[in-house]
Formats: structure tokens, C-alpha cells, sequence
């Protein structure tokens, strides 16, 4: 069974991408969403066996490398961590291929487009079920390829290139921390397997490594530089820059990479690693302020953006910070728990806004929306449920709520049961995080507002293709609207686009409250078994249930004002956003231009980085190699080359002569050395 949830992803790749001509358009996205609609039911039963029975199992592959002392195999480790994944992955795959059938049909590149949605899920899935860290940088590698080939998709498009080259590189620039924390792993423990590694890691807890000349402990500094490869896969705070420009890729692809997958990629390795980061207190900490600070600066930019994808993009940025504070206080139960109802929810409201831009002939502004619930009403429906999951909406001491609800608020509860022994870190996490849930809930609504209530403001001339805002890129193709000609009064999407919806909503209001035992509550140990570690030291889960009354009803307290400041703004009173961007023109702007760290990493590395790149070509290949002398350097060296060869005559006693002379001189050169 594992084998088919993991393989075929593959086989639909390998047919749409090598036959696709042959078996065209419909036959690969057939075959492709099939295979995965199998592989998520396959994830589901496997996710039951596994919670709720069987327990960890190891599924041997093929042996991998053998150099050594280091062995790998490829092999699965199926375990309570991975059965999560794996619903998370294929059951989001799945909705998307099935999705992207009505979002893509009038694009004229389909099999390809489906062939790299395969090898995307794929490539996590090889992620989400290694045995060793090598398999795992394998998978972790994939994603960022694959995730390069969709985001650049439409390639006629300069920004889509250039969307997809910032991915890459901010990438790569976390997964060099990556690697060399596997590096270190391997020096430390003789191997790269999590069974090997996970029982010693507590015997190194006071070993030292020296490191760019100074001596670290050597758990946190294994652990610091793993988390460098979270960061940039999970765009944290200072690796960020990517997620933003990646929504130049189609929307299908936001849903699948940027809410619920790839970018949990960081998450999961964290909770996979948990023995050996709950013996890296230091580590921990700086997850945790990273974490924190992500999803405050995040949550800051959302407030003003107007791109309907951008907001949700930044949405997901905040999200992950959250995440990434439960893993800091150790309670990766919660940090896990929110990436599976997220996974929900953000799908959700990301398909719901490809919906949107369908509707709005591939419209994206929000200000030329407004009035659309009345012409596409299931959408409409879908997005409500999607901003009600994320913005927390429930009844603190119940089980009312949605998804979002029972997950965030118990890692903002986490982040002040850990003050006692986090100090400093989870002090800046609890009150960054009740912040930030007010400003999500304010940017959520405000983007529901501005798209589907109020007066109607798509009808003057704000039509499609005009605003530099062409999503579907059929422009590039020619091709118009979808077939709906001229006629630009907003449509409710295709069944094969709104069945996803209708599922993901499900999930969205469900996924809290019927798991939330499980992840976080009495069934965690019989559920989770020995998938997450946590320290004899580490009573979270105990703590967080007694935090203080208020404590509990902070999250809910910022939700509701940030939706009734979002409802006054944008419904009662439209006109103060306007005169308060007015007033604080240099807020507005620094918000607006997302803190100005595009424009700081583009002073402090990309125009150095071009301007030694024209450097060398320009003097080093141009004035040195190809035009210094009468006919430049690379022509002299061509001449040379030519008389050395004519030394080369094949006759066998010039080679002894030479030999001879070689001889006399290394023999005198002896008795000079030796006198």
C-alpha cells in the first residue's frame, strides 16, 4: 500500500510528462488526477492504521549508497507523523488536479502543467517519508524544483521567470544551512538514519564542536543550522521574500505549494528532528522569536495589500510563524495540529480566490471587485467558511469552532503556559501572536468585504487583462474569457472547480474539533506513540490546559475586534482607509512595500552580484581573454597549445630521451638537496 501512495504521483508524472502529446490534454489530466484520488484514499486508510493502530512501520526500497561509514538506504519510516503528511499532501493534491482541470482549460500546455503537479507531490512525498536525512534532502530538493518549474509556468511572462529564480535562490541560500547541518549530523552521530540518531542525541547534550572559530555546543549548532533550511523552505522571517512572488504562478499551484505543502515542508522536519532539538534549548528559542517575529511582520504587510492572492499569500507566511512557536515550546502536538487544519482552510481560500479571478476574467485587484456574492454565491460560501477557520472563529470552552480555532489558540496558550521556563521568547511570542490574530482576522475580513459586499466596482472599465494583473495569462496565448466573449458580469466557476471547494470547507469546519484530542488532548500518547519526542522536562501539554481564563479568551478577544474594526472600515464607513492611508503616508508606504526588504536585499546582494558578474565579463572575458594583445589572450593560447603539441612526434625513442633528462635531473637535484 505504501508503495502505491508514494509511486504513484510518479507514474502519473512520468505519463503526462513523456505521452502527453499522445494521450493529449484529457487523457493526462485523467490519468494524473486518478492516480492521486487513489494515492489520497490509500493516505487515509494508512492514516487510520497508523493513528489508531499499527504503530511505526519501516518499509524498505532498495539500498541507496554505501561509501564507508556511511550508509543509506531508501526506505520509508510510516509512523502517526507521517500518516499526517500524507493525508495533508495527497488529499490536497488530489482536490487541486481535480480543481485545476476547470482552472486550466483553456490553457494549451496542460499535460505539462499536470505533469509537474505529479512530480511535486512526489517529491513530498519522498519528503514527508524518509528513514534518513539524505533521503530526506532528496525530497527536500525536489520540491524546489518543482516548485521552480510551476511557479515559472507561464514562462512568457518576465515576472513569472523572475518569481520563480527568487524561489529558487532564497532557497538555496537555506537549504546551504541544511546541508551542512546533515554534515554535522553525520561527523556527530556516524549516520544519517533517524534510528541510529534519535536515541544518542541525548548522550552529546554537552559536547562542543568549533565552528568558524569558536566553540559552540554542538546540538544547537546541529540545530540552528537545520533550522536555516526551514526557514527558507517555510519563508521565515529574512528567507520570506519568495512566497509574495510566487503567487505569479497559477492559482492552482498557490494551493498546492504555498498553503499546504511545501512551505510545511520546515515544520515537519522540525517535528521529525524533535529529539534532537528538545536537547537545544538555545535552538528552540530562536525558533521560537523567528517564529514570532514571522508571524507579526507578515501579518503587518497583509493589512494593506490589494492583490486578493498576496493577501492569502501573506496570510500563509503568518500562519507558518505560528507554527513554528508550538515546535519552539515543545509542543510539536500543536504545531502539527495547525498545519493539518491549516492545510484546509488555506486551500480553501486559495482555490476560492482562483475562483474569484475566474469569475473577474482573471482580475486580482480587490479594489475592482466588491458585490460579487450575489453572482457567485457557492464561492462565496466556500470563502466565508475559509476566513471563519482562519481567523479563530469559535466559543473558548466548547467544541464550537472551526478548524483554525482549536489549533491557533492553543499555541498562543502554549506560547504563555512556556513563559515560566521560556522567559524572554515566549514573552515576545504570547503578546506577537494575540497581535497578530487581531491583524488576521482584520485582513481577512477586509478582503471578504472588499470582494463580495458593497457597491459593485468592476463595471467601469476595471475589466480583465488590465491591470497588470493577468493571472491565467491567456493573453499570452490568445485566448479570451474562457469563451465568455465580451459579456464581463461575473460567473460562478465550473462544478470541477466548486467540488473542491465544498470538500475543503468540510475539512475547514471539522478538522478542529475531531481531531483535537488526538494532537493535543487525552488520546496524544496512544495517537502519537513514539512519532514526537518530548523530554521528561517537557509538561506543555499539561500546562497549557491551566493557563488563566483570560489567557484562553485573548485569542478570541483580537478576533472579534479585528472584525469589527475590518466591518466599520469597509462597510459602515469605506472612506477611512482612504483618509488613514492619507494621513500616514510613511506607515502606508513601509507596509505597502512589505518593510522594504525587497529593495534592502537587492542594495546589500543583487546588484553587487550583477555588477561582478558585468565586471568579469566585460574586463575579465572581454578585455583580458578575448582583446588584450593583437589578437587577445585566448589566440596566444591557442599558439602555445599548438607548438607543445607538435613536441607530441609518437616516435618511442624521443620519449625515452625525455625520460632520460627527467632522471639526470631529479638525481641531481638529490645530491644537491642531500650535500
Amino acid at each position: 500500500m505504501y508503495h502505491l501512495i508514494v509511486f504513484l504521483p510518479l507514474i502519473g508524472f512520468l505519463i503526462a510528462g513523456l505521452f502527453g502529446r499522445l494521450i493529449g490534454a484529457r487523457g493526462s489530466e485523467i490519468v494524473t488526477t486518478s492516480l492521486l484520488i487513489v494515492s489520497a484514499v490509500l493516505s487515509w486508510v494508512a492514516f487510520i492504521n497508523v493513528g489508531f493502530g499499527s504503530g511505526t512501520t519501516r518499509v524498505q526500497v532498495a539500498s541507496w549508497i554505501s561509501s564507508g561509514q556511511l550508509q543509506v538506504d531508501w526506505a520509508f519510516r510510516i509512523d502517526t507523523l507521517t500518516a499526517v503528511m500524507l493525508v495533508v499532501v495527497n488529499t490536497v493534491s488530489s482536490l487541486v488536479h481535480l480543481y485545476s482541470i476547470g482552472y486550466m482549460s483553456e490553457d494549451p500546455h496542460r499535460p505539462r502543467f499536470f505533469a509537474y503537479l505529479s512530480l511535486f507531490t512526489f517529491a513530498m512525498l519522498m519528503l514527508v517519508t524518509s528513514d534518513n536525512l539524505v533521503q530526506m534532502f532528496f525530497g527536500w530538493e525536489g520540491v524546489g524544483l518543482a516548485s521552480y518549474l510551476l511557479i515559472g509556468f507561464w514562462y512568457q511572462k518576465p515576472s513569472a521567470n523572475a518569481a520563480a529564480m527568487k524561489a529558487f535562490i532564497v532557497n538555496r541560500v537555506g537549504d546551504f544551512g541544511f546541508s551542512l547541518g546533515i554534515f554535522l549530523v553525520f561527523v556527530l552521530f556516524g549516520s544519517v538514519a533517524f534510528d541510529a540518531i534519535f536515541p544518542r542525541a541525548g548522550e552529546l547534550v554537552n559536547q562542543s564542536f568549533r565552528f568558524l572559530g569558536y566553540d559552540w555546543n554542538a546540538l544547537t549548532l546541529t540545530c540552528l543550522l537545520l533550522f536555516m533550511g526551514a526557514m527558507g523552505k517555510s519563508a521565515q522571517f529574512l528567507l520570506h521574500t519568495w512566497l509574495p512572488d510566487a503567487m505569479e504562478g497559477p492559482t492552482p499551484v498557490s494551493a498546492l505549494i504555498h498553503a499546504a505543502t511545501m512551505v510545511t515542508a520546515g515544520v515537519f522536519m522540525v517535528a521529525r528532528l524533535s529529539p534532537i532539538f528538545e536537547y537545544a534549548p538555545v535552538a528552540l528559542a530562536v525558533v521560537v522569536v523567528i517564529g514570532a517575529t514571522t508571524a507579526f511582520f507578515a501579518a503587518t504587510v497583509g493589512l494593506v495589500q490589494n492583490d486578493i492572492k498576496r493577501v492569502i499569500a501573506y496570510s500563509t507566511c503568518s500562519q507558518l510563524g505560528y507554527m513554528f512557536v508550538a515546535l519552539g515550546v515543545g509542543n510539536y502536538g500543536a504545531g502539527i495540529f495547525h498545519l493539518f487544519t491549516h492545510a484546509f482552510f488555506k486551500a480553501l481560500l486559495f482555490l476560492g480566490a482562483g475562483s474569484v479571478i475566474h469569475a473577474m476574467h482573471h482580475e486580482q485587484d480587490m479594489r475592482h471587485m466588491g458585490g460579487l456574492r450575489k453572482h457567485i454565491p457557492i464561492t462565496a460560501a466556500a470563502m466565508t467558511i475559509g476566513t471563519l477557520a482562519l481567523t479563530g472563529v469559535g466559543i473558548p470552552g466548547t467544541i464550537f469552532g472551526f478548524a483554525g480555532f482549536f489549533s491557533k489558540d492553543a499555541i498562543v496558550e502554549s506560547a504563555y503556559a512556556s513563559v515560566g521556563h521560556g522567559g524572554f521568547a515566549s514573552s515576545y511570542a504570547f503578546i506577537l501572536l494575540v497581535v497578530a490574530a487581531c491583524m488576521t482576522s482584520f485582513y481577512s475580513w477586509r478582503l471578504y468585504f472588499m470582494t463580495f459586499e458593497g457597491a459593485p466596482r468592476w463595471g467601469h472599465g476595471h475589466e480583465s487583462h488590465g491591470h497588470g494583473h493577468d493571472d491565467h495569462a491567456h493573453a499570452a496565448h490568445g485566448h479570451d474569457d474562457h469563451g465568455h466573449g465580451h459579456d464581463h458580469t461575473p460567473h460562478e466557476s465550473p462544478w470541477v472547480m466548486l467540488l473542491p471547494l465544498v470538500v475543503l470547507s468540510i475539512g475547514a469546519i471539522l478538522a478542529g474539533v475531531v481531531f483535537k484530542e488526538a494532537f493535543i488532548g487525552h488520546d496524544f500518547e496512544h495517537f502519537w506513540k513514539s512519532a514526537l519526542f518530548m523530554g521528561k522536562d517537557n509538561h506543555i501539554l499539561h500546562t497549557m490546559h491551566e493557563v488563566p481564563t483570560w489567557v484562553a479568551f485573548s485569542p478570541f478577544a483580537a478576533m472579534l475586534i479585528g472584525f469589527v474594526l475590518a466591518y466599520l472600515m469597509y462597510v459602515r464607513w469605506p472612506e477611512i482607509p482612504g483618509k488613514l492611508a492619507a494621513a500616514n503616508p510613511a506607515l502606508y508606504q513601509f507596509l505597502l512595500n512589505k518593510w522594504y526588504f525587497d529593495e534592502l536585499y537587492d542594495f546589500l546582494f543583487v546588484r553587487p552580484s550583477k555588477w561582478l558578474g558585468r565586471f568579469l565579463w566585460k574586463k575579465g572575458d572581454g578585455f583580458v581573454i578575448d582583446g588584450f594583445g593583437p589578437d587577445g589572450v585566448s589566440a596566444r593560447v591557442v599558439d602555445v597549445t599548438n607548438r607543445v603539441v607538435r613536441l607530441q612526434t609518437g616516435y618511442l625513442y624521443h620519449y625515452a630521451f625525455a625520460m632520460l633528462i627527467g632522471v639526470a635531473g631529479l638525481v641531481t637535484w638529490y645530491l644537491v638537496a642531500r650535500g
